[in-house]
C-alpha cells in the first residue's frame, strides 16, 4: 500500500490550521506545495484559518481538484502578487490616509471620523479574491460543493468583533455542533469575502469589515485557542502551519549580546503583532499537549468525551522579521517612506513590515522556504499522516 492510500484512510478526522501574519501566509503555501508533490491526493476535510491564512484556507475549501492541483494554483497566485494587488500604494492614496489620522490627531478627534478608518486603502485585495474565489450572489459556491461531495467536512474562518470582544469563528460545513466559551464561540454561516476580509484586516493598518450588524478585524487579536476550532469540527490529528520562527537558545544568546538604540514604534509594533497573533499558536500546542497527557492517565469512563488529539506543528526555519529587513529597500516609494517615518530602518528585525511585506521577491523567498523546510521534515510529516 503506497503512502497515499494509507493517508486517503484516514482522512476523516484530518484537519489543516493555518495562522496568520500578513504576507507570511506565502510560507504556507509553500510548504503545501512540498506536501502536495508527496500526496498529491491528500485530502483536508476540515480546514481552519485565520487573518492571511484565511484566505489560503477559503481557496483550499472553495477549489475543486486534487491537493497538488489547487496548490498549485495557490502558487500562481502568490508568486505574481504585489503590493498594489493588496492594498493602494500611489502617492495620493497614501498622503490622503495619513493625512486623514494626523488631522485627527491634531484636533483631538473633532473632524469627520470616518475619514479616518485606516492606513491604507484595501479596495485591490477584494477584487482580487472577487476573481479568484468568483462567488455568486456573495457566497463561494464552491465550498457548498465540496461538502456535498463529501470532500470537505467544514471550514472555519475566525475573526474578531469589535461590537461584543469576541472571538468569532464562521463555520460552514455537515454536522458540526455550535460551541461557544467565554470569549470564543462558533457561528454558522456561508463563507463570503466579506467574512476573509474581516479575518485579515489588521489593526489600525486595514481598515474594519462590517458583517451582519457588528464590526470585525483580524481573527488573532482575540484568538486565544487557535487549534479549537478544528478541534470542535471534529478533527483528533492537526497539521499545524505557523508563520513564527522559533529562535534557538544560540540565537537568543547573540540577541542578547547586540545592544540595539532605543526601540522604534516599529519595533514596539512588531513585538505586539507577534504576541497577539503569533505567539498563542505556540501556547495552544502547549496546552493541547497537556490535554493530552490528561487524557491518557486517565480512566476511560473519566473523560467526559475527551479524546487525544494529535499535532504536528510547522514553523519557519527563519526569522521572517530579519529577511524582511533586507527587500525592505524595493518597497514602492510612497509606502516605503511612510512605514521608515516609523523607524523600520532602526532595527536589525522587521516583524512589523513583514506583515506587509507583498513584494514579489520576498513572497517567492517565502514560498521557496517553506518548500524547502517541508522537504526536510517530509519522513516526519508521512509518519504523523500514516499514524
Amino acid at each position: 500500500m503506497t503512502n497515499n492510500n494509507i493517508v486517503q484512510n484516514i482522512t476523516d478526522k484530518l484537519g489543516l490550521v493555518m495562522s496568520g501574519g500578513g504576507a507570511r501566509a506565502a510560507y504556507q503555501v509553500g510548504f503545501l506545495r512540498s506536501l502536495s508533490r508527496h500526496h498529491p491526493d491528500l485530502d483536508f476535510p476540515i480546514i481552519t484559518g485565520v487573518s492571511s491564512g484565511a484566505i489560503n484556507a477559503a481557496y483550499l475549501a472553495n477549489e475543486s481538484g486534487s491537493l497538488l492541483d489547487k496548490v498549485d494554483r495557490l502558487v500562481d497566485i502568490w508568486s505574481g502578487l504585489t503590493i498594489d494587488h493588496v492594498f493602494r500604494v500611489d502617492s495620493p492614496s497614501i498622503a490622503r490616509h495619513v493625512f486623514s489620522w494626523g488631522l485627527r490627531m491634531l484636533t483631538g478627534g473633532a473632524t469627520n471620523p470616518v475619514t479616518a478608518r485606516s492606513l491604507v486603502d484595501t479596495g485591490p485585495i477584494r477584487n482580487m479574491l472577487t476573481s479568484i474565489l468568483k462567488p455568486e450572489d456573495g457566497k463561494l459556491t464552491g465550498i457548498a460543493r465540496n461538502i456535498l461531495e463529501r470532500k470537505l467536512k467544514a471550514i472555519s474562518i475566525t475573526a474578531s468583533s469589535y461590537t461584543t470582544g469576541q472571538s468569532i469563528s464562521w463555520v460552514q460545513g455537515a454536522d458540526v455542533k455550535p460551541w461557544q466559551r467565554a470569549h470564543r464561540k462558533s457561528v454558522a454561516a456561508d463563507i463570503t469575502i466579506d467574512h476573509i476580509m474581516a479575518s485579515a484586516s489588521l489593526p489600525m493598518f486595514f481598515p474594519s469589515v462590517y458583517v451582519n450588524g457588528s464590526w470585525y478585524g483580524d481573527g488573532g487579536i482575540r484568538l486565544t485557542a487557535p487549534l479549537s476550532p478544528a478541534i470542535h469540527m471534529g478533527a483528533t490529528r492537526l497539521l499545524a502551519i505557523s508563520t513564527r520562527h522559533v529562535p534557538s537558545p544560540a540565537e537568543l544568546a547573540s540577541r542578547t549580546a547586540r545592544i540595539d538604540d532605543y526601540p522604534s514604534p516599529a519595533k514596539v509594533m512588531g513585538a505586539m503583532y507577534n504576541a497577539v497573533f503569533l505567539d498563542v499558536f505556540e501556547n495552544d500546542a502547549l496546552r493541547l499537549e497537556r490535554v493530552n497527557s490528561l487524557i491518557r492517565h486517565l480512566p476511560a469512563d473519566k473523560c467526559e468525551g475527551l479524546v487525544p488529539v494529535k499535532l504536528l506543528m510547522l514553523r519557519p526555519s527563519e526569522d521572517l522579521g530579519n529577511l524582511a529587513a533586507r527587500y525592505e529597500p524595493q518597497l514602492p516609494g510612497p509606502f516605503r517612506f511612510m512605514t521608515r517615518s516609523w523607524g523600520t530602518r532602526e532595527s536589525r528585525s522587521t516583524d512589523m513590515l513583514s506583515l506587509v511585506m507583498f513584494q514579489s521577491d520576498y513572497i517567492q523567498h517565502l514560498i521557496e522556504m517553506g518548500e524547502r523546510d517541508a522537504d526536510a521534515r517530509m519522513e516526519e510529516i508521512a509518519s504523523f499522516l500514516k499514524s
